[in-house]
């Protein structure tokens, strides 16, 4: 494998006699290439030079082996001294999995030693999600504020927005008016943009039901949203929600997490493929693995339709 296979940055042919660090740093280049969040960059990279600290300082990428590995596992959660969570065991074990897999399949190392390590997964408990009958009345509530004798379309701008779009809190909050496009050519789009460079990857855009078109124009007609698509503070939304959830004669808080997750389950049991939903998220493959899993126990273990649910650094 050249130097121009991982990026220009790579300034070796990468062999089996190469040592871990300059590989790591090369590791890290096909990453960002493959258009992974810095977070998990930055994650992977710093499992993969802990393991270099772990391991004698002259030991090339050929000679490391499946015990060596194992033994860097149980050294990390039982000898290090450093509290390692379950989650971070966890992304770890698929860190390691993950960069020798690469070295393996483009004909660095003749045998992965990471193949046989056991992967231990970790998931977060399950999100608490509105059923199909939630969501009804959910909405039924919002919509007779827009009927009302003082029509009001703000909550149900906002909560049909949350519910079928999955988008997230600070995002809702950034909207300004030139994010929704009611004239696109394939149909009306909201476009998610972020400031700060570093979070370009989250960017995207998202397909808006006729619906709710419908609502957000007697929402603009009613308030001044010039600025923000939603002009006040996230508590002041936040309240909206809860009192929504009072209104239609439901148990649960609704909150913008809820809503998230709701839209995202209601589109994998849609039969959307798995791809698209996380695109529609703004995640990444790595973060997928986890959602997806926990999309799946939602679902009563029925899995989406066929695409790609497998995270860029494990597939690598």
């Amino acid at each position: 494998m050249s130097a121009e296979t991982v990026g220009p940055e790579a300034s070796a042919h990468i062999t089996d006699q190469n040592l871990l660090i300059p590989t790591i740093k090369a590791w890290r280049i096909y990453l960002q290439d493959q258009g992974n969040s810095p977070h998990t960059i930055k994650a992977f990279t710093a499992d993969l030079r802990l393991l270099a600290s772990y391991l004698p300082p002259d030991r090339t990428l050929g000679k490391i082996t499946t015990a060596e590995l194992n033994n860097f596992l149980e050294w990390m959660q039982n000898a290090r001294g450093v509290p390692c969570s379950p989650k971070t065991l966890a992304r770890r074990i698929t860190s390691l999995k993950a960069f020798f897999r690469w070295l393996h399949q483009n004909g660095v190392i003749l045998i992965d030693p990471a193949e046989k390590v056991v992967q231990q997964t970790a998931v977060s408990p399950l999100p608490v999600v509105l059923t199909p009958e939630e969501v009804d009345a959910v909405l039924d509530a919002a919509n007779a504020q827009r009927r009302a004798a003082k029509p009001d379309a703000r909550t149900y701008t906002l909560v049909s927005l949350l519910l079928s779009t999955g988008i997230k809190k600070g995002e809702c909050l950034n909207l300004s008016p030139n994010h929704i496009d009611l004239d696109a050519p394939d149909g009306p789009l909201l476009f998610v943009r972020y400031a700060s460079p570093k979070h370009r990857y989250k960017e995207r855009k998202i397909e808006l039901p006729e619906s709710w078109i419908e609502a957000y124009h007697e929402y603009r007609s009613q308030y001044d949203i010039s600025d923000r698509v939603f002009p006040w503070s996230p508590r002041r939304l936040e309240y909206l929600l809860e009192d929504l959830s009072i209104e239609a004669g439901i148990e649960k808080h609704l909150s913008f997490d809820m809503c998230r997750w709701t839209s995202a389950l209601t589109d994998w049991r849609s039969g959307m493929e798995p791809n698209k939903i996380r695109q529609k998220l703004g995640i990444s493959k790595i973060q997928w693995r986890e959602v997806s899993m926990k999309l799946e126990r939602l679902a009563g273990g029925h899995p989406a339709a066929a695409g790609d649910t497998t995270p860029a650094a494990t597939s690598t």
